[in-house]
């Protein structure tokens, strides 16, 4: 018997929307499949990766919808694994425009290359070939 859950769909809180769509979608290849409000400035935003999807949602001054304080984050809270074709390549040009990188491509006994960089608000970003 399946459980009532059907599809995953993570959602990011970021401090700056604009920086997250220039990583995730002008950097890796996001598209953009939907914007809300869908006429003038977004404050959400879901980038396509062929199969699934990533939410990037601008931090609000106000309360969130659930009541729970967005800020400050501490500790390891997410970690996304986005698979990329020419991992080098991919991993120089995020340097390249100011994304700390915290493992170059490196060889994995399971034999993937795995790099590892921080999006603009610092979450774990793994990147495999």
């Amino acid at each position: 018997m399946r459980g009532p859950g059907r599809r995953l769909f993570p959602m990011l809180s970021v401090e700056s929307l604009a920086a997250s769509l220039r990583f995730y979608e002008a950097q890796l290849g996001g598209e953009r499949s939907y914007q809300f409000p869908s006429d003038g400035e977004a404050a959400f935003v879901v980038l396509r990766f062929d199969q699934t999807e990533l939410g990037l949602g601008q931090l609000g001054t106000g309360p969130s919808l659930h009541g729970q304080p967005q800020r400050p984050a501490t500790g390891h809270r997410i970690e996304l694994c986005l698979y990329v074709s020419g991992l080098a390549a991919t991993v120089a040009a995020l340097a390249a425009q100011g994304a700390r990188v915290l493992l170059p491509p490196t060889a994995q006994p399971w034999g993937e290359r795995v790099a590892y960089v921080n999006d603009p608000d610092g979450n774990l970003v793994m990147l495999v070939e």
